[in-house]
């Protein structure tokens, strides 16, 4: 307990633990409010309570076992964690990876956009009151969850992008299905608005709150849709494109208002956005064509060069006992994930398991924010704020 001046003379304050098993702090996140009545005079998050130790883990294992881990660091966006590992080692290794196969990636990824945002939408939307939203979300996050399972044989943590290339060839039908999608998807888009955008309590509930100013989040090292709602257009997809996204058609949907209402809008934007670009990249996937690269001793061989080759099965053997060696080096890889910029530094001593292994998660980083956001607001406004950053405590801890 403090003591602090307020309008009728001295009092005291409470502090508070809001989780680390509230449901509105989205996994295990324990905030240190310390409160004046109802209003916050301080925020200290807590961390650590999901701590896996997947960086740890990635340098125990060889280059291409570590995938796995990837999958389960933020578990809303597996594929996009596979890609900046996957496009990290390349680097190290200086492939070439076929255009099909990253057309493919880019497909993939911005179908987990999608799928992200919708879980935000759905559980912020809970958060604040709105349930109906909250189940129409989850309806069609499962369409794209069956896309998944179609192309990889899982519906979440698919490890489909692999290092050189991609795991399978897509499955019979995928373009129906995949196109099915987003020609259903924007009446759906729609549809939330229309329950949501104008609504009067949805508009109360965020309008001016966590509002911070454009200088406080570059100090911060935000990114993300948090920081384009500031008016900030950046995004790793246009300033330092990879997979060829130079390539595609999009805009970076920006705002000026930098309060949690804002946030909202650019979220439901990119949605709009991702499916402009997974229809780009539909119609420039062909039907034929390698979705690995060749490189005899780092990517396994077809299937069938290694039932009937003898040089096939030994580098096919050898890949998947000893792993490969890439040279001695240093690289760091970012992309857009749907909470901001997500990095991955490796460091390589030339053997098959990587000396460091190191994420620049854009959770850990975005969550700083979270005490210059809710100072001075109400304990209900620090919902809507924690919500609006969009944490996953998976990829916060590691």
């Amino acid at each position: 307990m403090t003591t602090v001046e307020t309008a009728i003379g001295t009092a005291k304050t409470m502090v508070l633990n809001m989780g680390p098993q509230h449901p509105s702090t989205h996994g295990v996140l324990r905030v240190l409010l310390e409160l004046d009545g109802e209003n916050v005079v301080n925020a200290v998050p807590d961390l650590g309570y999901l701590h896996t130790g997947i960086e740890k883990s990635c340098e125990d294992k060889t280059y291409s076992q570590a995938i796995t881990l990837t999958d389960r660091m933020d578990y809303l966006n597996p594929l996009g964690n596979n890609l900046v590992y996957c496009l990290a080692v390349e680097k190290l290794l200086g492939l070439e990876i076929p255009k099909r196969a990253q057309y493919i990636r880019v497909m993939m990824v911005e179908l987990q956009r999608i799928s992200s945002h919708l879980v935000w939408l759905g559980t912020h939307a809970l958060d604040m009151g709105a349930m109906s939203v909250m189940l129409y979300c989850f309806r069609e996050r499962e369409e794209i969850l069956k896309i998944f399972e179609r192309f990889a044989g899982q519906r979440m943590m698919t490890s489909y992008i692999r290092i050189g290339g991609l795991a399978l060839e897509p499955p019979a039908g995928w373009r129906e299905q995949v196109k099915r999608f987003i020609d259903m998807m924007p009446s759906r888009v729609d549809e939330y608005e229309e329950l949501l955008t104008n609504n009067r309590i949805w508009m109360a509930r965020l309008k001016g709150v966590g509002y911070l100013p454009p200088e406080t989040l570059i100090a911060l090292s935000t990114t993300g849709p948090g920081l384009r709602a500031a008016g900030i257009p950046f995004d790793n997809r246009k300033a330092f494109p990879y997979c060829s996204y130079e390539e595609f058609e999009f805009n970076i949907p920006t705002r000026t208002e930098s309060d949690s209402f804002a946030r909202y809008l650019i979220r439901v934007q990119e949605i709009r956005e991702s499916l402009k670009i997974i229809r780009q990249a539909m119609d420039k996937i062909t039907d034929q064509g390698p979705i690995k690269a060749e490189a005899p001793g780092v990517i396994p061989p077809q299937r069938e060069k290694m039932k009937t080759e003898m040089e096939a099965l030994i580098y096919h053997f050898k890949i998947f006992t000893e792993g490969f060696s890439p040279p001695v080096g240093e690289v760091y890889q970012a992309v857009e994930s749907p909470r901001g910029e997500l990095g991955c530094f490796i460091a390589s001593d030339g053997s098959p398991k990587p000396l460091r292994v190191h994420f620049r998660s854009p959770s850990f980083v975005n969550l700083q924010a979270l005490p210059s956001m809710v100072k001075g607001q109400l304990i209900a406004d620090t919902v809507a704020s924690i919500g609006t950053i969009d944490i996953v405590l998976g990829e916060v801890d590691r």
